[in-house]
């Protein structure tokens, strides 16, 4: 078996159903699991779960999505919940980056080629 890269990211939460609502706006898809204590989502092969925090959080790694518009993009997030981290800038050709956080200060990027 190859491994073909990280299929699920997991992010400590502290209100599910807030968080829910921001990870639900940068993926474009409903939960696939959706209780008390988890909430998962399947986008583009990869499965992203939401936990809920415990006595001590442990830092997540930044994890960047590839989109068409990141303007876009970065405005339906942000009107979801999240907010803007680091603007939109040109990281060399016609490669854009920008970063925002979730209801708990967890770091997302973004990429538009």
């Amino acid at each position: 078996m190859t491994n073909s890269g990280a299929k699920t990211v997991l992010h400590p939460v502290s209100d599910l159903a807030r968080s829910k609502k921001v990870y639900a706006a940068l993926l474009g898809v409903e939960p696939s699991a959706d209780s008390e204590y988890y909430v998962g989502f399947d986008a583009a092969g990869q499965h992203i779960g939401l936990v809920p925090k415990g006595a001590s959080a442990a830092e997540t790694p930044v994890a960047y999505w590839h989109v068409d518009d990141i303007e876009a993009k970065l405005a339906e997030v942000t009107a979801a919940g999240g907010e803007v981290h680091a603007a939109p800038k040109n990281v060399g050709g016609s490669r854009l980056v920008a970063t925002f956080t979730d209801p708990d200060g967890n770091v997302l990027g973004l990429i538009q080629d």
